[in-house]
């Protein structure tokens, strides 16, 4: 029989053990992104609204996938960031409102297109674990 009291841990989330670096220059759209990734078991860091703030948080933790806006605060373009989080054999997500990105074959796991549900980014974490 299973308890159903309040001392019983939940079950682990589908993102349980993933450590996720958010790089979203919009505070409202990191933080909510941060909010529903760690009700899914992540431990995030983040959100990072630059590349020298995401590369800051990198050298302090292990990353095991990043989600990554193109565009970052002040117009800063996050290619140079995502050049990197591959050097670094961090896999990397793609999340942003342009329609046509142009980056190299193999560089980044996955491309969405704003506006994302909350289902499928984390369906694509989880399949980035």
């Amino acid at each position: 029989m299973v308890s159903t009291n309040a001392h019983t841990l939940p079950e682990p989330g589908p993102l349980a053990g993933l450590s996720v670096l958010v790089v979203e220059d919009s505070w409202q759209v990191g933080a909510a992104v941060k909010r529903l990734l760690q009700a899914c078991g992540a431990d995030v860091a983040g959100p990072a609204a630059t590349a020298a703030d995401a590369a800051r948080l990198i050298s302090e933790r292990t990353i095991d996938l990043a989600l990554v806006d193109i565009n970052l605060r002040g117009g800063e373009l996050a290619y140079g960031l995502i050049d990197q989080l591959h050097e670094q054999g961090i896999r990397t997500v793609v999340v942003t409102g342009y329609a046509d990105v142009s980056l190299e074959e193999g560089k980044v796991a996955a491309i969405l297109q704003k506006p994302v549900t909350g289902r499928q980014l984390v369906r694509v974490c989880a399949q980035q674990s």
